[in-house]
């Protein structure tokens, strides 16, 4: 948090925009931890100008925190040891309180916390121009001024990305939907019914798997559904909640500590993703529920 009195206006000023900025800095960087240190780099630029000849001060804000996120990336770029490409995205979980009227509006949020998986995949100056255009309206001249480039090129960098995310299917259905296709896969796995499984795995299926030796990937339904009782035993003692806005599961272990984390992307009526994490290591930093 910001320190300093708090009718300080320019501190008000900024705790107004804190939460757009995070999410601003969220999507580019896949990481909260980098985008909460962004936020606060933010901070200390604007408590080292003169905040009175700041006529815009959101857009000066965006703008710097566009500009310090495009350097984190660069820096990825430049250091492979650093790469995140051998760990999961980050993942936000909270309990799943039952179908809801909001949930079509959780399921849209979902999407865009789903394209921080998508974006990953994009070049620094594609993921700029794509983020602060498409998902937060910042005029090309301004995001041009950041990468240093004519607004010409810029809106062909956000037109390249934008055909790369739309290329990338997204979860579709209610969230009643969604969670309805889970129960009937956790179910077959339950019940070792290889047919039923294969209703609800799309033929594509990808799943990954976080372990204490590394990220697995397997694909393909009938792959997948092979193992699949391993993920559905644990899934079984667990408690239904949302990853990402996604349906999934969580168990904890009897000492109450985190057994296991299975999230699901469904399109079309079939699961066409399943990420299950066991890494204690990856499962202790998150922010997880309590155990019920």
């Amino acid at each position: 948090m910001i320190d300093g009195s708090p009718t300080n206006p320019v501190a008000e000023a900024f705790e107004a925009e804190r939460d757009r900025l995070r999410s601003v800095a969220y999507r580019m960087l896949g990481s909260h931890a980098d985008a909460e240190d962004v936020v606060q780099e933010a901070w200390l630029r604007l408590s080292r100008q003169d905040a009175a000849g700041l006529h815009n001060l959101a857009g000066w804000l965006t703008t710097v925190v566009g500009r310090i996120s495009l350097d984190v990336l660069r820096a990825r770029r430049s250091r492979p040891e650093a790469s995140y490409d051998d760990r999961l995205p980050e993942l936000v979980v909270r309990l799943d309180e039952g179908p809801a009227p909001e949930d079509d509006v959780a399921l849209a949020d979902s999407v865009g916390l789903a394209l921080v998986v998508v974006l990953d995949s994009l070049g620094p100056g594609e993921r700029l121009a794509f983020v602060l255009h498409d998902l937060f309206a910042v005029p090309f001249e301004e995001i041009g001024l950041i990468l240093g480039r004519s607004t010409a090129a810029t809106k062909m960098l956000a037109s390249r990305a934008r055909r790369k995310v739309q290329a990338t299917e997204r979860p579709t259905g209610t969230a009643r939907e969604q969670r309805e296709v889970v129960r009937a896969f956790l179910a077959a796995a339950r019940l070792g019914d290889f047919a039923g499984l294969l209703r609800v795995l799309d033929p594509e299926v990808r799943l990954t798997v976080e372990t204490p030796g590394g990220v697995y990937v397997t694909l393909g339904a009938t792959a997948v559904a092979a193992g699949a009782q391993l993920s559905a035993g644990a899934a079984a003692r667990g408690r239904e909640v949302l990853v990402n806005g996604r349906p999934g599961t969580i168990a904890w272990r009897e000492d109450g500590a985190p057994m296991s984390l299975l999230a699901f992307t469904v399109i079309g009526g079939r699961i066409a993703a399943l990420t299950v994490v066991t890494d204690p290591a990856a499962l202790a930093r998150m922010d997880l529920p309590e155990p019920v």
